[in-house]
């Protein structure tokens, strides 16, 4: 069983920058893929950004590439989200999310574990 934690979240200027931090607890963090997805109002979740275990692997959805990156450091079972050249657009609820897989899936439905997720809100 994990427990996952968002933070960070608030509102930034377009062009700003914020960065996510979501912290697990329970056991087996490390041996997680873990994944960042947003959500606005009733839409479906999106896939946003997903790092294997030991980050040799990453995925972005291509609405977010080379603006933001997706870390982890395992010592502090903390995985980030730093997003980077923000844009209205990029507001949601951002939910950090573990799966039991070895590749950074962006599908929902693999992951096991979810946060509650926190409002990012990026003005023009």
């Amino acid at each position: 069983q994990v427990q996952l934690a968002e933070s960070g979240g608030g509102l930034a200027q377009a062009g700003g920058s914020l960065r996510l931090s979501c912290a697990a607890s329970g056991r087996g963090f490390s041996w997680y893929t873990m994944g960042w997805f947003r959500q606005v109002s009733e839409k479906e979740r999106e896939f946003v950004a997903a790092i294997t275990w030991r980050g040799a692997s990453t995925s972005y959805a291509d609405s977010v590439k080379g603006r933001f990156t997706i870390s982890r450091d395992n010592a502090k079972n903390t995985v980030y989200l730093q997003m980077n050249s923000l844009k209205p657009e990029d507001t949601a609820v951002y939910h950090c999310a573990a799966a039991q897989t070895m590749v950074a899936t962006p599908r929902a439905h693999e992951y096991d574990y979810w946060g509650q997720g926190t409002q990012v809100t990026v003005s023009s």
